[in-house]
Order: structure tokens, then C-alpha cells, then sequence
């Protein structure tokens, strides 16, 4: 059993009975030489009490609310090469180290102690100046006992703090977020700006556990989407806080899964893409009485034509003929990856909030495999049982708000896809033939896209000619 010593109060200048605001180690564990046992707080900085050896913790004297001076016992230590077994341990390959015990030094002014310490001294209680060189290690005796003490820029790199960045606005006592030494080393080793931290201690000074909330905190607010440009430099303006109970009774219902994922993807893309939407005119006259026909010649097998089958047939062969459509820009924004397959993606209108199917290799699949596929991708949206497989790989998306009303508006691009197609509701609109005003049925098209990819003329050509294709589905043929 090795020796059991005292470790006291250091000097600490004309200061008496200051409070112990953290006890930083319990009996049992291992400390080195200058480790920090306690914190002190005065009314102008917080201190740490370091050991003066390497041992094992007997047994700590103080508690936090505790007064006290100079000379005080804090802890009793066992020192000896037990001890000393394991902070001896991490530095096996290196000769072992002494370096001469610092020499306690009066507790600086407000702010000082603080001050030093943002600006990179570790927590164990060592008193280098900021920019002073620390002792020169000596070699120890052949005995090695007590193992290896560590100061700043010591042997043992695992004992050193993070480097911080050191800059005047940021070590003025006014600018020095209040916390006691070895919160600012935990802060830095876990990466956290403790001017960001809120303090929950007396007089606002920030603890070990404001540090672990704010990380939690951190930790599961929902991560800022990152598109091409990060986004980062948008400055945009707080949202407005406003409490409406006192305009009128209000109701408050939280939003669902679905909601709050697509939320966060429309959010990004609307401010992340430079939209731009092309409107268009499709009569579909002919198209709507083939469909009427087709349903009835397939009553019997219950397969019941929709007019969205015919618009992805159509929307195939636009994208074959205008590449670009059926495109992505790579992550760095330079390059434009076309695709050579055909998944194309509608919008699902569920009691839970928008989803968008896909529909894959659209392009080798016929007119009845299209409608089963996707009246059962549709069952499935409405009953909440799409996979993640079900609604990936998207090239293009469709949004048709045609069972519902409307005669024009402007779907959000579908990111990573680069085009999306809109789909108002149809009305027997007067179309002159060259001789008189025909009613036809007029079919609204809304085109948005990516206009970092894709031009206004070349939008124009490709709802021009899907717009052709609707009205005469022989040209898809070609």
C-alpha cells in the first residue's frame, strides 16, 4: 500500500472561503500530477485546485456549496507505481518523463483565469502564460516511479487539449463565455463553441451538463439539408414569433411524418433550384374517347383506364427525344448525368400528406401494365405501406391535380430529378380549325424546371411536343 497524502488548497492570493462549484474527481479513480480535483469560484474567477501527485483517489474532503481557504484538505491520494499503472500505460513506447511540479500561482484577476484558458491551456491546473514556453521535460530516474507527468506540449499527445482559435474578440473579459477551466476543455474536446451554451450555474456560469444538453440539443434538431451551394449563405430572416391566442381561439395539431420529411425536401428545393415553369395546352379530345372505349372493352378484367397511364406513355417519349429532361447535375454542379432508364414518378394525394411513387422502366411497359402498376403503387400510398424502394430512383415526376380543379399552378422540382410536369383539370374549351370555333377538351400542362439545366426554349419544345403527342398518341409511335 503505497503512501497516503494530503493534497491542500494551493495559495490563492488574499482570497478566503470560496466556494467549491464542481468536484471533478471520486474516490477510486486514477489521477495524474496537476490533474484538477475541484473548482473554486470567487466573485471575479474560478480556479482549479490541481493534485500534487499521481495516484489513486482515497477519498474527497470537499462537496460543491463547500467554503473554503487556503490550506484546506480537498482529497487524500495513494501514491505509488499502482498508482501510476495506468496513466503510465498510454505512453509505454516513450522513455517516461518528469517535469518539475508548477509552483501555485495567486488567483489572477477577473476574467484572467478565464481568459487563459480560451486562449488553450488545458484544464489540469498547470499555470502556463499564454505564449509562454512550458518547463523543459527532465529525464526521470531509472525507477520510472510514478510514471509519466504531462504538461503542455509534453510527451503524451492524448492528454492534450484541442488547439483553439486564439483572437482578441474572443479572450476580452467581456467576450469570455463563463465557464471554469475543465468545462472549457470538455467543451473543446466534443467541438462546442461555449458562446453558443447557455449557463444554468450561479451568475450564469455554464456547467458540465449545459455542455451535454446543448449537445443532445444539437443532436436531434433535425440537420439542415445540404443541396449544391449548402445553402449556408442565405441570411435569411428569423421566421416571426407570434403568439395568436391572444387574437382569437386557435388549435394547435402537430404535423404529420410525411409532412415533416417533404416539408424540409420542398423547402430546400424551392430555394435551392432556380424554378422556372413553362405553360402549355394539350387537346385531348381524341385521347379522352380512346380512353372511354378502352375502359369499356376492359370492364370485364376491372381494369379501368386512367388519363395519368397516357401521360407517362407520353412524357417517355419526350424525354427520349429531349435528354436533358431525363437528367441530373452530379454533386459538384458541373456535370449533367443522363440517364438511360425510364423511372418516372407521380404525385399520391394520401389522408396523411403528399407522396410521390415511382413508377420504374416506364418505357418497356404497355398501356394495361402502366395503369395496373400504378393504381397498385397508389393503393399502396393511401394505405401507408410504400417502402423506401417504392419511391427512389425517380428521373421525372408528375403532379396532376386534374380529379380536382384548377387551370394552371407551379409544382416544385423533385430534387435530384430536374423537370416536373403539372397537370391541371380539363374543360371543353372553343378551338378554331380554320373554319369555325370547335369545342375541343383542353388539357392545362404546367412545366418546371431546373433552369440552371434546362432553357426557356428548350421547355417550350418539350411541351410543345408532348402537348402534339396528347392530342394524336400515333406520333409516339414514330
Amino acid at each position: 500500500m503505497g503512501q497516503i497524502s494530503e493534497v491542500k488548497v494551493p495559495d490563492i492570493g488574499d482570497y478566503a472561503n470560496v466556494p467549491v462549484i464542481e468536484v471533478l474527481v471520486k474516490a477510486g479513480d486514477s489521477v495524474t500530477k496537476d490533474q484538477g480535483l475541484v473548482t473554486l469560484e470567487s466573485d471575479k474567477a474560478t480556479m482549479e485546485v490541481p493534485s500534487s501527485i499521481a495516484g489513486i483517489v482515497k477519498e474527497v474532503k470537499v462537496k460543491v456549496g463547500d467554503e473554503i481557504s487556503e490550506g484546506a484538505v480537498v482529497a487524500l491520494i495513494e501514491a505509488g507505481e499502482a498508482a501510476a499503472a495506468a496513466p503510465a500505460s498510454s505512453a509505454k513506447a516513450e522513455a517516461p518523463k518528469k517535469v518539475e511540479a508548477p509552483s501555485p500561482s495567486p488567483l489572477p484577476p477577473a476574467g484572467e483565469v478565464d481568459a487563459r484558458s480560451a486562449a488553450g491551456e488545458g484544464g489540469g491546473g498547470r499555470n502556463e502564460s499564454a505564449g509562454q514556453a512550458p518547463p523543459s521535460p527532465q529525464p526521470s530516474p531509472a525507477s520510472g516511479r510514478g510514471g509519466p507527468s504531462v504538461a503542455a506540449g509534453g510527451g503524451n499527445e492524448e492528454q492534450r487539449s484541442p488547439p483553439v482559435d486564439f483572437g482578441a474578440g474572443t479572450v476580452m473579459p467581456d467576450k469570455v463565455p463563463y465557464a471554469s477551466p475543465s468545462v472549457r476543455l470538455f467543451a473543446r474536446e466534443l467541438g462546442v463553441d461555449l458562446g453558443r451554451v447557455g449557463g444554468s450555474g450561479r451568475k450564469g456560469r455554464i456547467t458540465k451538463e449545459d455542455v451535454q444538453n446543448f449537445v443532445k440539443q444539437a443532436l436531434a434538431a433535425p440537420k439542415a439539408p445540404a443541396a449544391g451551394g449548402g445553402g449556408a449563405g442565405l441570411n435569411l430572416l428569423p421566421w416571426p414569433q407570434v403568439d395568436f391566442s391572444k387574437f382569437g381561439e386557435v388549435e394547435s395539431r402537430p404535423l404529420s411524418k410525411i409532412k415533416k420529411i417533404s416539408g424540409a425536401n420542398l423547402a430546400r428545393n424551392w430555394v435551392m433550384i432556380p424554378h422556372v415553369t413553362q405553360h402549355d395546352e394539350a387537346d385531348i379530345t381524341d385521347l379522352e374517347a380512346l380512353r372511354v372505349t378502352l375502359n369499356k372493352e376492359h370492364e370485364k378484367a376491372g381494369i379501368k383506364f386512367t388519363m395519368l397511364g397516357f401521360i407517362i406513355k407520353a412524357v417517355v417519349a419526350a424525354l427520349k427525344k429531349y435528354p436533358d429532361f431525363n437528367a441530373s447535375l452530379d454533386a459538384s454542379g458541373e456535370n449533367l448525368v443522363l440517364k438511360k432508364y425510364f423511372h418516372v414518378g407521380f404525385a399520391a394525394d394520401t389522408p396523411n400528406g403528399l407522396v410521390v411513387p415511382v413508377l420504374k422502366d416506364a418505357d418497356k411497359k404497355g398501356l394495361v401494365e402502366i395503369t395496373q402498376e400504378s393504381g397498385a403503387l397508389a393503393a399502396k400510398a393511401r394505405e401507408g405501406k410504400l417502402g423506401p424502394a417504392d419511391m427512389s430512383g425517380g428521373c421525372f415526376s408528375i403532379s396532376s391535380l386534374g380529379g380536382i380543379g384548377g387551370t394552371a399552378f407551379t409544382p416544385i422540382v423533385n430534387a435530384p430529378e430536374v423537370a416536373i410536369l403539372g397537370v391541371s383539370k380539363s374543360a371543353i374549351k372553343p378551338v378554331w380549325d380554320g373554319k369555325a370555333f370547335q369545342p375541343r377538351l383542353v388539357l392545362p400542362l404546367s412545366l418546371s424546371y431546373d433552369h440552371r439545366v434546362i432553357d426557356g426554349a428548350a421547355a417550350a419544345r418539350f411541351t410543345a411536343y408532348l402537348a402534339q403527342l396528347l392530342a394524336d398518341m400515333r406520333r409516339s409511335l414514330l
